[in-house]
């Protein structure tokens, strides 16, 4: 991280309080930024319904690489509860976008960024950032689903406009996104060159539907067979690695970069002159542009999605379950890399 993005960093979590007077709901409240004790659990006000905007009693949330980058401090804006997606039932829409009741999923909008977000009873999002969900899957279940799959489905089928027959090699595969992804693209006919830091996690890999899978480099390009002929790449390692990336498409085919998983130190001396090859394109996908016009989340299939999943034509279970009280455990095995795919919360 450069110097200049470390000045733009918060100094303290921005604090979202509500009017006094109402209802209080236990949540999960960053007092500060750095390691897991600095996530401790409080009473604060429950979230008050606004036009446009919906109050979500919290059922699950999955946990993400993101809150941890919120929590260390790395990220431009923390609110003071994290948690950038839930699943969850309407507790109330004063808009009347979602009966009240109803199963949904929420996600981005601002979550734990510049609103409070799921890590709480109660959660209040933009109705531009819920789709309903509903499912009889347990909420254990539905909470692996939102963001991993939603960015997921975007990348390959919206940025990269992966079509089956088509390779795509999926660098960073063994994270929660990588798999939803692997699976995703497995499912629509494509044939996926998978990559892994670990050749421990190749079978696993190979399980999921990977044709093939490869030790994850930085020059990749000089190794793989495939040079020059693979027509996507999604790539979740990072700045470390998407220059590598581009020399491994054919004329015509597209990168996405979605992740970060090799850290967040930006790219040096990149001049495209001397460094792109012609005719290769190269995009980013975003989460935090779920809820824009571009980018509406019904555009995202989740409810199919769930659907699928429930008739196991898709296999999206956690890799880790915790439940509220156990935070500090699951960022600590986020943090240790050990959670294997997507770890989720439920509230009990």
């Amino acid at each position: 991280m450069s110097t200049t993005d470390a000045a733009r960093l918060p100094t303290a979590p921005a604090r979202v309080r509500e009017r006094p007077g109402g209802e209080t709901m236990r949540a999960i409240i960053l007092e500060g930024f750095g390691g897991v004790d600095r996530l401790v659990y409080g009473d604060i006000p429950k979230p008050l319904p606004k036009n446009g905007e919906v109050v979500i009693e919290v059922k699950a949330f999955g946990v993400n690489h993101a809150e941890l980058h919120m929590r260390r401090g790395e990220w431009a804006e923390a609110a003071e509860v994290s948690g950038i997606e839930c699943v969850g039932v309407v507790d109330s829409c004063p808009g009347g976008e979602f009966p009240v009741g109803a199963k949904v999923a929420a996600l981005m909008g601002g979550l734990g960024r510049t609103v409070n977000g799921s890590y709480a009873q109660y959660t209040r999002v933009r109705a531009a950032n819920v789709a309903l969900i509903e499912s009889d899957l347990p909420w254990s279940d539905l909470a692996a689903l939102p963001e991993s799959y939603a960015v997921a489905w975007t990348c390959l089928f919206r940025n990269l406009r992966l079509t089956a027959g088509q390779t795509l090699l999926l660098r960073g595969a063994t994270s929660s996104l990588g798999q939803a992804a692997l699976k995703l693209a497995v499912a629509a006919g494509a044939t996926v060159i998978a990559t892994a830091r670990s050749r421990g996690r190749f079978s696993m890999l190979e399980q999921l539907g990977a044709s093939r899978t490869e030790l994850e480099r930085r020059d990749l390009a000089d190794h793989l067979a495939e040079a020059k002929q693979v027509d996507a790449v999604l790539d979740l390692v990072g700045n470390s690695t998407i220059l590598d990336s581009l020399d491994l498409l054919r004329r015509g085919g597209t990168a996405c970069l979605a992740g970060w998983l090799g850290g967040l130190a930006p790219i040096g001396d990149f001049n495209p002159l001397l460094r792109m090859a012609s005719g290769v394109n190269w995009n980013f996908f975003g989460s935090f542009v779920f809820g824009t016009p571009g980018f509406p989340l019904s555009d995202v299939p989740l409810q199919e999605i769930a659907w699928q999943v429930a008739q196991g034509a898709l296999e999206a279970k956690p890799s880790h379950v915790f439940s509220f009280d156990q935070i500090h455990e699951a960022h600590r095995v986020m943090e240790a890399g050990e959670a294997g795919g997507k770890m989720v919360v439920v509230l009990q």
